[in-house]
């Protein structure tokens, strides 16, 4: 019989239990203090695991990451490595956003940390040098990091709402078009990709969208505990 890793078994436990705690209650009203005593551990046994809040927003990120592409792939019918699909990928967060206080919370402490942020911009960078290749001719690592850096900035105002918000269909027309108009796409395919957009019903999209991810995280844990315990 496999020895058990007692110490991967923790880490999975609190990996499980945090992102629950985030997705229900909000990142940023859940405490380290709260999610030990949810565990019953100490505070120094979970940061001993995990130092900070960050980094365990860090694990729920990357999950994020690997379900968007899962989930989008469904929903762009031009194949999840197209331009369509980041369009729509980002129409979908704006919207669960507008919908949902908890995944608003939850998507501008992504953009807020730079841990997550770091992870974020890398993961979009090879993203970015497939999609914009064909209008990117010769471009370096260096450009497109810069152009991430850019984007990151344009994705974080379009989450954010202020006492007289622009209405949602404007943000996200806005953000796609300057997004693709950084990676030099032509203006008659912006307004395609951006009508093609904005003709889905984006808040019901985006509200389900959350709720997807709240399940598929939660599976996800489960299912990293039960192949630790039974590998």
């Amino acid at each position: 019989m496999a020895r058990i890793d007692k110490s991967k078994l923790t880490k999975l436990e609190i990996v499980r239990v945090a992102s629950k705690m985030f997705l229900e209650k909000g990142y940023t009203n859940t405490s380290i203090k709260a999610i030990a005593n949810e565990l019953e551990m100490s505070t120094g046994n979970l940061t001993f695991h995990f130092p900070t809040k960050e980094h365990l927003l860090a694990e729920l990120v990357e999950m994020l990451r690997k379900f968007q592409w899962n989930l989008i792939e469904k929903e762009a019918d031009e194949g999840v490595s197209s331009l369509l699909a980041i369009c729509i990928e980002l129409m979908t967060v704006a919207s669960a956003c507008e919908e949902s206080e908890i995944a608003k919370d939850f998507f501008l402490s992504t953009y807020s940390s730079p841990v997550c942020l770091d992870y974020i911009r890398k993961s979009a960078v090879e993203r970015a040098k497939i999609i914009f290749a064909e209008y990117c001719d010769g471009w370096t690592d260096e450009q497109y990091a810069e152009a991430e850096i850019l984007i990151s900035g344009i994705n974080y105002a379009t989450l954010m709402t202020t006492e007289s918000p622009a209405t949602l269909e404007t943000r996200i027309r806005g953000a796609l078009n300057q997004t693709m108009l950084i990676y030099n796409v032509p203006e008659k395919i912006r307004n395609q990709k951006i009508e093609k957009v904005l003709s889905i019903n984006c808040r019901e999209l985006g509200n389900r969208v959350f709720k997807e991810f709240i399940k598929y995280v939660d599976e996800c844990a489960e299912n990293a505990l039960k192949d630790a315990l039974f590998k």
